[in-house]
Parts: structure tokens; C-alpha cells; sequence
């Protein structure tokens, strides 16, 4: 087990550079210059201006060579400087990071509380009205936009019935989000749903398929009860797929939790990166980018270690 985590440890880190570089890349790509975003559309009628610009901040040179500047800023720990907000990408994602662990995190364990016990429902009474109300369930809501829901929740919730706030709450700190938390339902509720639709799906299929395994009729044979069964047998296994999943969707919440956040103005990282995108903060998306892929990395090597702990057969070797 550890010669494996260190070979990922290594995996990672080359997966890390390419995908800082591909990155890197098509954010140069991008039609614009950087100068004009920084110090406003006046500057293009100074020239020069933007030439010292570029000679300042290296943009005058080819993006390998940009590239590899910026890389040796990040091996010091410096994530580089956002001109637009007059403060470092560091700190930036220091106020913003906090904020995303507290949605995703109370998206992910909601949506896990809820999702285990209707898939095993579902696998119980397979083919019966609970399954195919749970099954149609599961479809719209896995089928719908983040947004979509955002807003149709606004919409209920907050318009039609105002119950809970159209907006997250505002603040640069922990302490402004848990004292105003009833606005933290919607955008919570919108995480949820949708990973509760994509989890339950996978939880029935993993206990159907462990229902026909030959330990459970050996347990049934023994006498043991259905309950015991279910719980004591079946569980564990077919939490494996569940805890893969959960580590690698670790990224794909987060994307919905830029959705989500642009949807209920939640200053997450996610709103943070879809409001400098739009005025080329190169530096910031690029902090961005590393946090999110790191999160990727770092759930896919939980999720590898989780299955070898749900599974005691699973030996990994060099």
C-alpha cells in the first residue's frame, strides 16, 4: 500500500504540471490583452504603455517562457498577483477556499446520509412503486442543470414562497455565513439534489448486484435475518463504488459549485473564478485551476484507498 500512494504522490504531481500547462496555454489563447483588462480600453492608445506592460510582466515573451516564470513563482509559494482585486491569489483563495469547504462540504455528506439508504430502499423493493419513484427522482434531477434547479428553487422558495433568501449571505469571513445560515439552504439544496440523484443511482445498482453474490445465500442459508443480511453484509460492500465515486466527483462539485455559486452570489471560488474570467485575471485562474486539480488528485487517490479499506482483497503492489 504505501509503495502505491507513492507512486501516485508521483503520478499526481506529473498530472498536475500538464494540466497547469495545457492550462496556462489556452489562457493566453484567449483574444485580449491583458493590459487593456488591468488599466482599462484607454490604454490602447498608448502603445507604449502596454509595451512597458508586457516587458514588466513578461507577457512580451513566448508562453513556454511565461510559463515557466510563473512555474518557478509557484515553487517559492507564490501563486502571483491579481491586479483587477489589488491583492495576491493567495490570500484570495485563503478567504474564498474556507467558503467552498463549508457548501461542498455539507452537499457531499447530505447527499451521502440520503443517498445510501434510498439506493439500498430501492434495491429492497425493486420494481415496486418506491423504486420507480425514487427512479424517476433520480432522473430529473440528475438530468438538470445546476443552474436550472438554482433558479427554479429561487423561484418556489424564495419568490413564490419566501421562506428562505434568493442571495447567499455576504462577508469575507466563516462567522457572517454560519450566523446567516438560512441562506445557506438553497445553494445547499441545489448541490445536494443533483449529487443525491447521481449517488442513489449507483447505490441501488451495487446492492442488487450483492444480493445475488453467493455469501449472501450462504448467510440465508445459515439463518441469518434479512436485516442482518442488509446491513451487516451488504452494506460494506457496496459502499466500494460509493466511495470511488465520492472521491472522484470531488471535482465535479466543485464545478457545479461555480454554477451554483454565480447562481446565489455565494463569494466562493467559484464566483471568484467566473468574475475574473471575465476580466482575463490570468494569475487568479490559474490558482484556481491548481486548487481544483489538486482537489481531483487528492480524490482519486482517497477513493483508491477507501476501496482497498472496504475490500480487504484488494492488494496493491508495486
Amino acid at each position: 500500500m504505501a509503495l502505491f500512494i507513492v507512486r501516485r504522490l508521483l503520478q499526481a504531481i506529473v498530472v498536475l504540471l500538464l494540466v497547469t500547462m495545457i492550462t496556462f496555454a489556452l489562457l493566453r489563447a484567449i483574444p485580449g490583452n491583458v493590459a487593456a483588462a488591468v488599466m482599462g480600453p484607454n490604454v490602447y492608445r498608448d502603445p507604449a504603455a502596454i509595451k512597458l506592460f508586457d516587458q514588466t510582466y513578461g507577457f512580451d515573451k513566448p508562453w513556454y517562457s511565461q510559463y515557466l516564470l510563473w512555474l518557478g513563482h509557484i515553487a517559492q509559494g507564490n501563486l502571483g498577483y491579481s491586479w483587477n482585486l489589488n491583492q495576491s491569489v493567495s490570500s484570495l483563495l485563503g478567504q474564498r477556499i474556507p467558503k467552498d469547504l463549508v457548501l461542498v462540504g455539507f452537499a457531499i455528506i447530505l447527499a451521502v446520509l440520503i443517498a445510501v439508504p434510498i439506493g439500498m430502499l430501492q434495491a429492497v423493493r425493486r420494481n415496486k412503486a418506491v423504486d420507480h419513484f425514487f427512479n424517476g427522482f433520480s432522473t430529473v434531477f440528475y438530468a438538470m442543470p445546476s443552474f436550472l434547479l438554482g433558479l427554479l428553487l429561487i423561484l418556489v422558495f424564495a419568490i413564490k414562497f419566501p421562506v428562505f433568501p434568493a442571495e447567499a449571505p455576504q462577508g469575507e469571513t466563516l462567522g457572517v455565513i454560519f450566523s446567516n445560515f438560512n441562506a445557506m439552504i438553497l445553494p445547499i439544496a441545489t448541490l445536494t439534489l443533483i449529487t443525491v440523484a447521481l449517488f442513489s443511482r449507483y447505490m441501488r445498482s451495487s446492492v442488487l448486484d450483492n444480493l445475488t453474490e453467493d455469501y449472501v445465500r450462504t448467510a440465508k442459508a445459515k439463518g441469518a435475518s434479512e436485516r442482518r443480511i442488509l446491513f451487516r453484509h451488504v452494506l460494506r460492500n457496496s459502499l466500494i463504488p460509493i466511495a470511488t465515486l465520492l472521491g472522484l466527483s470531488l471535482p465535479g462539485v466543485f464545478s457545479g459549485a461555480l454554477i451554483t455559486e454565480s447562481v446565489f452570489n455565494y463569494p466562493g471560488m467559484g464566483l471568484l473564478f467566473f468574475q475574473q474570467a471575465q476580466k482575463q485575471d490570468y494569475p487568479t485562474l490559474l490558482g484556481v485551476v491548481i486548487v481544483v486539480a489538486l482537489a481531483t488528485v487528492v480524490g482519486s487517490l482517497l477513493a483508491d484507498i477507501a476501496y482497498a479499506v472496504l475490500d480487504p482483497r484488494v492488494r496493491y503492489t508495486s
